[in-house]
């Protein structure tokens, strides 16, 4: 399965919305993980672990979980 076109950094509008109002935090906490390698980092909004979207695409497919970074959701 093919990753969908757009940046590993940029999460789909559907799983991360652009007016969250804690999407700066949130997209900051990713780039940071990601800029790591680490495979994930915890959310600023709810505490939670949140897995990055270059983690995801090393699995190679959607789990269909809903992850915030999937990089498998296209605009279809």
């Amino acid at each position: 399965m093919e990753p969908a076109p757009r940046p590993l950094t940029e999460p789909h509008p559907s799983r991360l919305a652009p007016d969250h109002p804690r999407r700066p935090e949130i997209l900051a906490a990713h780039a940071a993980a990601l800029a790591g390698g680490q495979p994930g980092y915890l959310d600023p909004d709810s505490g939670l672990f949140v897995l990055t979207a270059g983690f995801l695409a090393k699995r190679g497919t959607c789990c269909t979980r809903g992850c915030r970074h999937c990089p498998y959701v296209a605009d279809t």
